[in-house]
């Protein structure tokens, strides 16, 4: 229903908000070391479906430093800076402030609708004075911080950048573990578990570094079939089609198994296999957070 004014911002969009994501982390004497370019951003549904946790893939490049960092946001951060104060400029020499004057009904970023006013099919019945407005107010004066203030995933100063982000959360008896699939512009997918323990912030677990191609190709795009347990992965030399777990490759004793900390695999008393596939068998590494995961094997044969 952003069809723009009557009589400015006409067949313009009308309704733009903008404000800006944080993802940086502290350096010396106050400094901070912003990861600026938005490379990906993925979705992630939590049980609380008016709430999905924002993952975004950040890139820096410089002459001196350069890496890539994930970060997530709650939408409700994010709510919180499109209903807070706007940003303008102001003075002789035109610097961002807040906004502290005035703001014109309907609130400007609003989108028009009949849930919302009767009145308000699109955007030409709005008010000039919310259409000026619009003109010279479209950011936000309050950035967005990601949970914990901090990136989940940093990888700096390495032979590669990471362009394509997937996130699966995936429940243990420890608690849920975020499995990360990051798409590279060399043609590999490197599989990190991300889990969130209780008022210590995230914990990274590695898991895999897959290379797609034999010769290095730098991934396009990133598809998950989560009916199928599968990765869909195109580069320019193809597609193809990756499992989500392999942990056959984890070895053959419970000791290997749990210690490769993947939330996806367990030991069922034989082999490692998919969590999946042993549901009616006594798993044996139900946790992928323990600091001492061999343990979890000693505690079974006992």
């Amino acid at each position: 229903n952003d069809i723009g004014g009557k009589h400015s911002l006409i067949n313009r969009w009308s309704t733009f908000l903008k404000a800006r994501l944080i993802c940086s982390i502290p350096g010396l004497q106050g400094t901070e070391t912003h990861f600026d370019q938005l490379e990906d951003v993925f979705l992630l549904e939590t049980r609380n479906i008016q709430n999905p946790l924002v993952y975004g893939l950040f890139t820096v490049s410089s002459g001196i430093f350069s890496g890539s960092a994930v970060c997530v946001y709650s939408l409700a951060a994010i709510r919180a800076a499109f209903n807070g104060p706007f940003a303008h400029k102001e003075g002789f020499d035109y610097q961002w402030a807040e906004y502290k004057g005035r703001i014109p009904y309907p609130r400007p970023g609003t989108c028009p609708s009949e849930t919302y006013d009767p009145f308000l099919q699109s955007t030409k019945d709005f008010p000039d004075e919310v259409i000026s407005f619009m003109r010279t107010h479209h950011l936000m004066w309050d950035p967005i911080y990601p949970l914990h203030r901090k990136p989940v995933l940093i990888r700096v100063n390495v032979p590669f950048n990471i362009r394509h982000l997937l996130v699966d959360r995936v429940e243990t008896e420890a608690g849920h573990v975020d499995v990360l699939f990051l798409g590279t512009d060399e043609g590999k997918v490197l599989k990190v578990g991300i889990s969130n323990r209780e008022g210590r912030g995230s914990q990274e677990i590695s898991l895999e570094e897959i290379q797609v191609s034999k010769v290095p190709s730098a991934i396009l795009d990133m598809q998950f079939s989560l009916k199928r347990q599968e990765l869909l992965v195109s580069t320019a030399k193809g597609l193809v089609q990756l499992s989500m777990y392999r942990c056959e490759l984890y070895g053959k004793t419970c000791a290997d198994c749990c210690l490769a900390r993947d939330p996806y695999c367990t030991w069922d008393g034989k082999s490692c296999r998919a969590v999946l596939l042993t549901k009616k068998r006594r798993a044996q590494c139900p946790n992928v957070l323990k600091t001492n995961p061999i343990s979890q094997c000693l505690d079974a044969a006992k």
